[in-house]
């Protein structure tokens, strides 16, 4: 399937069949008014801008993940520039969906203190598997965001405009952030089935024969074995335990070394080596940052 890279604002609302942007650098976009795509089947785009969807009743399949959606609710997705996806639908119907789209040129964001902070807001590294489930409240507020920068840009710009703009996308993204905590706590039965596997895979990992020779597992090798992105999965596991994917795999490291110090003759480079380290000075170097004694100390507390 041929990628189909559109670089500004004005080639996305030409490649889609709309008028031309009232803004070269922000546009929000009711969905409705968009009745066809490029391609007639499928197409794969990538956007050299910031994309943030609110949809309902999509009768497309997303190309960008696993999991199944029920569009008649409210579902928002969040794409940083650069990142693919692929939409399919049946050439046969008309493309149907509502909801709202809002579109950030990077440009917009220069020498607002937003151009270096949206990246610290982890959603947007999120599969679009992992969408954002929103309420009618919340969904209510995010359109209303969005219908406000579209006024702001829509009149007559002043010095105050951008500023005004601004501050509403971060409180968008503000509250985005909110909902995507709250879901990781109302989804409780999800959440926790994977915090489950999540034990299951590492007490499989560092009950294995293999580390010394495949390493320490990573946090993408956890993630992929989730079917999960690395940032999801970090953001979950704080929400609910309060620690990075990094943090439950050193947590699960340190628990294993104890067990191997304190019930085997194995020297301190051969344990380091068995849980998948390079240099054992690394691992006695974590091993007194987690417990403040090293593995020596920490064997000689048992004799």
């Amino acid at each position: 399937m041929q990628l189909h890279r559109i670089k500004t604002i004005s080639e996305y609302h030409k490649v889609m069949g709309l008028p031309k942007p009232e803004h070269p650098l922000i546009t929000v976009i009711n969905f409705e008014s968009i009745k066809r795509l490029p391609n007639p089947e499928s197409i794969n785009l990538m956007f050299d801008f910031y994309s943030i969807s609110l949809k309902r009743n999509f009768n497309a399949r997303m190309k960008y993940g696993q999991q199944a959606y029920d569009f008649d609710e409210g579902i928002m997705f969040f794409m940083s520039p650069g990142q693919v996806f692929g939409i399919e639908f049946d050439k046969e119907n008309e493309l149907k969906h509502s909801g709202w789209l809002l579109l950030i040129h990077p440009d917009f964001l220069w020498h607002t203190p937003l151009a270096k902070t949206i990246k610290q807001y982890e959603y947007f590294n999120y599969s679009v598997h992992e969408a954002l489930f929103l309420s009618e409240k919340e969904e209510a507020t995010i359109i209303g965001l969005m219908h406000n920068m579209q006024h702001e840009y829509r009149s007559n710009i002043d010095k105050f405009s951008q500023d005004i703009i601004i501050a509403q996308l971060e409180l968008l993204l503000t509250y985005s952030e909110r909902f995507y905590n709250r879901q990781f706590l109302t989804r409780k039965i999800a959440s926790h089935k994977i915090l489950d596997r999540l034990e299951e895979l590492l007490t499989e990992k560092f009950n294995s024969d293999n580390l010394g020779n495949k390493g320490l597992p990573t946090v993408h090798d956890i993630s992929e074995a989730l079917n999960i992105s690395p940032g999801y999965l970090s953001g979950l596991l704080k929400a609910l335990t309060g620690q990075s994917t990094q943090q439950h795999i050193h947590d699960k490291l340190i628990e294993k070394a104890k067990e191997k110090l304190s019930a085997t003759d194995l020297s301190v480079s051969e344990i380091a080596y068995a849980l998948g380290f390079e240099h054992s000075q690394s691992f006695s170097k974590l091993f007194k940052t987690k417990t403040n004694l090293s593995p020596l100390e920490f064997r000689a507390s048992f004799n």
